[in-house]
């Protein structure tokens, strides 16, 4: 029996020597924070109503067997694409999972939230939901676990070769523009706001960088004019997107992306924001999404183009919420969501887009550590 347990501890050792030694010098670590665009599981483990824990979400997640993961979509998120083209051998776990603190030295850690924003009140309606500013207080304690094992120079040595990635905004802007949210009854401007969302974000990029993170890359927002869920509440044909709620976005990604250069002139070159102007890559897509092998860019794969928009398996697993019969073929998998097929598309045109796309460079030059 003592034999027994000298072999345990030796292997408990052995693990410990390589996750410190080996994979950080050779995997590719992120730190992913955002919405439920990049939620990876965490309202798994959150009283809510933003929920993707039942089929047929994940239906085309490999790793899960098709099983619901949390994941808001039927396949990959984005974040999951990027790290998989980057070399990255698994996922980033939700960090509300169990026994997740040595995840963060070896691939690091999915701290995202489905209907959660950039500000607190973001997503109230939903209930339980991780605003930006818990994310980042989780990732503090992620690092204090790092700081307890390697110590702080080689913490910082390690977390100057991750990824951060922060995904988020849209919620702030479809909580804007919907009448029905309590929090936005007496609405600021539209510019005051956008000044509200940017000096927000910046306060928590500032902080990230504080505690040791070097590589961001800051996601702009998409024309949620043009997803299913805006078209109905807004009555608007096939094919029709509402320019108010696009030009409000186009407004707000214009200001972060001077915010993100005065950062990069601020801060680097030690440190460096990358732009990532998703709105243009997804508005590409709607335009010519035959071009793409789309056949549907106006209804949703899942749960219908009319409220209440639920994407569910019915008790006969054949039949669900109106489940398309291609799933590769839609460029919405929900009435809020992209399908795995339109992530794909998205993901490498960030990951080596030219300066009008990821700015100041892409993604893998951030990676391989060009400036």
């Amino acid at each position: 029996m003592e034999i027994l347990g000298i072999s345990k501890r030796l292997i408990f050792l052995v693990l410990v020597f390589v996750s410190l030694h080996i994979l950080p010098c050779l995997s590719f670590t992120s730190f992913v924070f955002g919405d439920s665009l990049v939620d990876a599981g965490n309202n798994d483990y959150l009283f809510t109503l933003s929920k993707a824990d039942s089929p047929p979400y994940g239906i085309d997640f490999k790793p899960s067997g098709g099983q619901p993961t949390g994941r808001f979509t039927n396949g990959r998120t984005i974040p999951d694409l990027v790290g998989q083209a980057l070399g990255a051998l698994s996922f980033p776990p939700p960090y509300l999972a169990p026994n997740t603190q040595t995840d963060a030295i070896s691939r690091g850690i999915n701290y995202a939230s489905g209907a959660s924003g950039i500000l607190d009140e973001t997503g109230s309606v939903f209930i339980g939901r991780v605003p930006l500013r818990e994310q980042v207080k989780y990732y503090e304690q992620s690092r204090n676990y790092m700081v307890s094992v390697m110590g702080e120079n080689r913490t910082n040595e390690f977390l100057k070769k991750a990824i951060f990635s922060l995904t988020t905004g849209s919620n702030d802007i479809l909580n804007y523009v919907q009448p029905s949210i309590p929090f936005f009854r007496d609405k600021v401007s539209p510019s005051t706001f956008q000044d509200y969302m940017v000096f927000n974000l910046t306060s928590h990029l500032k902080r990230l960088h504080e505690l040791g993170a070097r590589k961001f890359v800051v996601v702009g927002i998409g024309p949620l004019g043009c997803i299913p869920f805006v078209r109905a509440i807004n009555l608007l044909g096939s094919g029709k997107c509402s320019a108010e709620v696009n030009g409000l976005i186009q407004s707000y990604n214009k200001k972060l992306k001077t915010t993100l250069d005065q950062l990069n002139h601020q801060l680097g070159p030690e440190a460096i924001f990358v732009y990532a102007n998703s709105y243009d890559v997804f508005w590409r897509i709607m335009l010519d999404y035959r071009h793409y092998g789309f056949e549907d860019a106006n209804k949703p794969c899942c749960g219908g183009n009319l409220t209440p928009f639920v994407c569910f398996e019915g008790r006969n697993e054949n039949k669900t919420s109106g489940l398309c019969g291609d799933r590769s073929k839609y460029v919405f998998w929900d009435a809020y969501h992209p399908t795995e097929a339109a992530n794909i598309i998205i993901s490498k045109v960030l990951l080596d887009g030219d300066k009008s796309i990821s700015f100041p460079i892409n993604i893998r030059e951030l990676y391989s550590g060009k400036s």
